[in-house]
């Protein structure tokens, strides 16, 4: 995965004069990766991908697609290559599934039927292609949507926020969409998201921007290892304070001001065990122990001011 399929050098960009939206963006987008693009509301995600697309004129940099300059002669040949699903999909209510992709055909060169189909099988919608889109699920919507952005078989799909307002099962059904898409056509997925989780679950590799600029570029692999194994566990007892003498005689801190439960950091899973069996000894019962997510201390780190 050494090609780039979306390279930016130096972006820049800015709605006013006051503030710069966009500072010295420098993005790397490997063939073949779904790269997670993290950020807070507001960090100028979705003016990247506005950018990236030419929906928005860059003020200086650089921006590259496929290793070809976004220019406007190179425009056109690199869009066709790109299918996108900015926000919620625009669609007709009431047509069906068939004949919204036949709109959006139309727009496209040489779609035919048999890939409308095609389409419709890959987001899992052939057994409601007949049904009118103002019965859809949200997450049927999204799907559609992302049938549309596949017309024309691009080698890069770039997604804004997809899981945006769907309930857990439309969640789990995009991510899995996504990965699908991904592992059997070797499609180069980009997603916005400000939603840590998802990226973690869902992406290859990840780049975490605040007001503008990039302050993590990596694989997600390398951004789990970049925390260390050290993790932070919470803890529901029974009896309080004799709970934070046994912890305290184990040289553990409590690292929450809250008399709900207790919040320590371990080496390893392994401490764990050790940690549970000292509380028990001392005749403190324990309703629940839970592993927090180290990745979100690091990106809170990263985004917050």
């Amino acid at each position: 995965m050494n090609q780039l399929i979306v390279k930016t050098e130096q972006l820049n960009f800015s709605y006013a004069k006051t503030r710069k939206d966009i500072e010295n963006l420098d993005l790397r987008v490997p063939k073949g990766s779904i790269y997670g693009f993290l950020g807070p509301n507001g960090s100028g995600k979705s003016t990247t991908i506005r950018l990236i697309l030419g929906l928005l004129k860059k003020q200086s940099g650089k921006v590259a697609l496929f290793g070809e300059s976004f220019e406007k002669k190179t425009r056109l040949e690199s869009l066709n290559k790109v299918g996108a699903l900015i926000e919620n999909p625009s669609l007709y209510g009431h047509l069906n599934a068939v004949e919204n992709l036949k709109i959006a055909a139309n727009y496209r060169q040489n779609i035919s039927p048999e890939r409308i189909e095609e389409v419709l099988e890959i987001v899992k919608l052939t057994h409601a292609k007949k049904k009118k889109v103002k019965a859809y699920s949200l997450g049927m919507k999204q799907r559609l949507g992302l049938a549309i952005a596949l017309l024309s078989n691009p080698e890069l799909i770039i997604l804004d926020e997809p899981t945006n307002g769907l309930d857990p099962k439309g969640i789990i059904e995009m991510r899995a969409l996504i990965k699908e898409l991904n592992a059997n056509y070797g499609t180069t997925i980009f997603i916005s998201s400000h939603l840590l989780s998802e990226i973690e679950k869902t992406c290859t590799h990840v780049g975490i921007i605040r007001n503008g600029k990039m302050l993590y570029q990596d694989t997600v692999k390398a951004l789990k290892e970049s925390k260390g194994k050290k993790m932070m566990i919470d803890l529901e007892v029974d009896k309080f304070i004799d709970a934070l003498t046994v912890l305290d005689s184990l040289g553990k801190e409590n690292k929450t001001s809250t008399e709900e439960f207790i919040q320590i950091e371990v080496e390893d899973k392994q401490e764990i065990t050790k940690v549970i069996d000292a509380l028990r000894a001392k005749d403190v019962a324990i309703y629940q122990v839970s592993i927090k997510n180290n990745l979100e201390e690091l990106f809170l780190s990263l985004t917050e001011n």
